[in-house]
C-alpha cells in the first residue's frame, strides 16, 4: 500500500506522532501479522518478553488480554500454533474462519463491501500490495492500511483521526467482532483465541477513543457557541 506524493505534501509524510499513535501502529502491525501467518519463533519470543501494559492508560480488559496473549506465546510450541493456524484459516475450499469484511457484510467474498473499500482506498492512497495473496478486505490488510493512515510510513500521507475514523467504523469495527466470536468458538483455537481476545479488546478500545475525541470536539463547539452568545 504505497501512494505518489508530490512535494507540497513531503511535510505531512510521516510526521512525528504521540506514544498512544505509536502503541496503535505497534499493535496494528502485531495484529496483521499474526492473521496473515502463523507467528515465527522470532515474533512468539518478542511476545512472550513483552512488557505488561499500563493499566491506567489502556484499561484491564486490553491488559489482561495482552498478558493472556503474551503468555501462550511462550507456552505454546511454534509447530503446534502453525497446525492452529492451518487448522483455522488454511483449507480446500472455504477455510473454517474467512476473516474477510465482505464476507461478513454481505455473506460472500468479492462482493459490494470490497468495491467501496477499494473506492475509499484510492482515495486514500492506498493499494494492494504486489504479490500480496489476499484482497483488501482481510484483516490483516485493513490493519495495514490503518497503520499507514496513522503513522503516514511508506509514502502514505498520514491522516487526521476523523479520517481514521471514518475508515475504521465503516470498514473494521462492523464485522471484527463476529469474528473474533467464530474463532473463539472453534475447539482447536487455543494461541488464536487469546488473539482473538486481543484484537476484538483492542478494536474496542480504538473505538472508545474515537468516541472520546467527538465528545470533546462537541463539547468544544458548544462552549465556543456559549461564549459566543455571551459576547452577542
Amino acid at each position: 500500500m504505497q501512494q505518489q506524493v508530490s512535494k507540497q505534501d513531503e511535510g505531512l509524510l510521516s510526521p512525528s506522532i504521540s506514544m498512544e499513535d505509536e502503541a496503535r501502529v505497534r499493535f496494528y502491525s502485531l495484529i496483521a501479522h499474526l492473521f496473515v501467518s502463523a507467528p515465527p519463533p522470532a515474533l512468539l519470543a518478542a511476545l512472550a518478553a513483552a512488557d505488561p501494559l499500563p493499566t491506567l492508560q489502556l484499561g484491564n480488559q486490553l491488559e489482561q488480554a495482552w498478558e493472556n496473549l503474551t503468555a501462550a506465546a511462550g507456552l505454546i510450541p511454534p509447530e503446534v500454533i502453525q497446525e492452529e493456524f492451518d487448522a483455522l484459516f488454511v483449507g480446500v475450499g472455504n477455510p473454517r474462519i474467512n476473516p474477510h469484511a465482505s464476507l461478513y457484510l454481505s455473506g460472500f467474498l468479492m462482493e459490494k463491501p470490497l468495491a467501496a473499500l477499494r473506492d475509499d482506498m484510492a482515495q486514500l492512497g492506498l493499494e494492494r500490495q504486489a504479490g500480496r495473496l489476499e484482497t483488501e478486505d482481510h484483516l490483516s490488510g485493513l490493519c495495514e492500511a490503518m497503520r499507514l493512515l496513522i503513522s503516514g510510513e511508506q509514502g502514505v500521507v498520514r491522516q487526521p483521526e476523523a479520517q481514521q475514523r471514518i475508515f475504521f467504523e465503516k470498514h473494521m469495527v462492523s464485522w471484527c467482532g463476529r469474528c473474533m466470536e467464530d474463532i473463539r468458538q472453534v475447539e482447536q483455537a487455543n494461541f488464536y483465541r487469546c488473539v482473538a481476545d486481543f484484537t476484538q479488546a483492542f478494536i474496542e478500545m480504538e473505538q472508545a477513543a474515537f468516541d472520546m475525541v467527538e465528545g470533546n470536539e462537541e463539547n468544544e463547539k458548544n462552549r465556543s457557541g456559549i461564549s459566543a452568545q455571551k459576547e452577542c
